[in-house]
């Protein structure tokens, strides 16, 4: 006998106590049942804990606004008990909040992720760290509107974008393109305050020096938690001056130079265009489709690209008839928007949270027409397929459609 099995003493017995313990429990079940109260149960702690964690709106008040870079800002956001909100949801890290915004009369949704720890939550602010962009609908409305005082309402903590130890492995290793940074400062934190037992190391491509979000920050994190977080900063810029730096794009070399990659779990968040880029870059590793986690980066911004959209559509203008609630309403879409931006823009407040077609939320039954959805990221059911279901917020309309839209308060 070997030391290891000398250390166990194990008895293995017949399954017949199961199988009476297994007879025992209806009866048991009734008696419990007939020796309980006949009063009302009055509360209910499982769904009121269930509305904590999943409210369906969150309002909220902005107490303060830092300016991260020349164009990132910082907004700390706590609940407005004026109008209900007493206490913020808890989260995990790397989940998004579904920001709904009133822009020129007409009601819009934006997924941000949040910045800050799951246990500021708890301390009552949540953080979003938002990147104002060029041609951006919502963010040049939030730089000229939003000041300490604006009152924001949101969804309750939204998305997938997190660890999981049954699944993930404990080296992570975040792939971050411009503002796709922000989810990854919540997970070390959560790192840091040891809520999740993993080791951080962030590839982080930028294309201006002096436009990196949280630098000075993270440069801090990594030398007070060395065993903690590590990163590495890819320069896309012509001049670069910051020491430790790469240059050029996160490739395969870089990817294999600084991690781990048969031991890692791979977390991918950016713009759209850096996405395909890192993917053909990780299929040279072969990986399994479980070790590459990709946050939803929002609606296809160069549809007519991808594969399959007919080429002749491209400068059309379709109608929809659409049944949202008891409206029925006949409006325009163009063939390079998706249904929900046509939606937006008739101002009909169509339900939305990720808009890449992930959550499902915005769930809708295609009457007749037809529509492109990219092949690459068809997050729909067998089901839906078959039965004519589509996302609005990554469809689009390839001939006029009539659709009904459920409708959310």
């Amino acid at each position: 006998m070997t030391e290891d099995k000398k250390k166990f003493n194990i008895t293995v017995k017949s399954n017949t106590k199961d199988l009476y313990g297994f007879m025992k429990l209806v009866p048991n079940r009734k008696k419990r049942i007939e020796q309980s109260s006949n009063e009302p149960i009055i509360s209910d702690p499982i769904n009121s804990l269930a509305r904590k964690l999943h409210p369906e709106r969150q309002y909220l008040t902005i107490s303060e606004i830092t300016d991260q870079t020349k164009s990132a800002k910082v907004f700390k956001l706590k609940p407005d008990p004026e109008l209900g909100t007493k206490e913020l949801a808890y989260f995990r890290a790397g989940q998004y909040l579904s920001l709904k915004v009133k822009v020129n009369g007409v009601e819009i949704t934006r997924p941000y992720s949040i910045s800050s720890s799951p246990l500021d939550a708890l301390e009552g602010f949540y953080e979003i760290t938002i990147r104002k962009e060029e041609h951006g609908f919502l963010t040049n409305h939030i730089w000229h509107n939003w000041k300490v005082g604006t009152k924001v309402v949101s969804s309750g903590p939204e998305g997938f974008f997190y660890f999981e130890p049954l699944r993930d492995l404990k080296n992570i290793v975040g792939i971050a393109g411009g503002s796709g940074i922000t989810p990854f400062r919540s997970i070390v934190k959560a790192i840091i305050e040891r809520k999740i037992d993993a080791k951080l190391t962030v590839l982080y491509g930028s294309s201006e020096e002096d436009d990196i979000i949280f630098y000075k920050e993270f440069k801090n994190l990594e030398k007070e938690h060395p065993d903690k977080l590590k990163v590495i900063h890819i320069l896309s810029c012509e001049e670069v001056s910051l020491e430790g730096c790469e240059t050029g794009f996160i490739t395969a070399h870089i990817i294999e130079k600084y991690c781990d990659v048969k031991n890692s779990t791979f977390f991918i968040c950016g713009p759209q265009i850096m996405y395909e880029f890192v993917a053909n870059e990780l299929k040279k590793f072969k990986l399994p489709q479980k070790r590459i986690r990709r946050e939803a980066f929002g609606e296809i911004k160069d549809v007519v690209n991808y594969p399959g959209f007919p080429k002749k559509v491209t400068e059309k203008t379709f109608r929809v008839k659409a049944h949202i609630g008891s409206i029925i309403k006949e409006i325009p879409a163009i063939a390079t928007e998706s249904v929900l931006v046509a939606l937006e823009r008739a101002n009909l407040t169509p339900p939305s949270k990720c808009r890449s077609g992930e959550c499902g939320f915005c769930r809708s039954l295609l009457i007749s027409g037809e529509i492109y959805t990219s092949p690459i990221d068809d997050w729909r059911r067998a089901a839906d397929k078959k039965f004519n279901y589509f996302h609005p917020c990554y469809s689009y309309p390839i001939s006029d459609l009539e659709i009904k839209v459920p409708r959310h308060l």
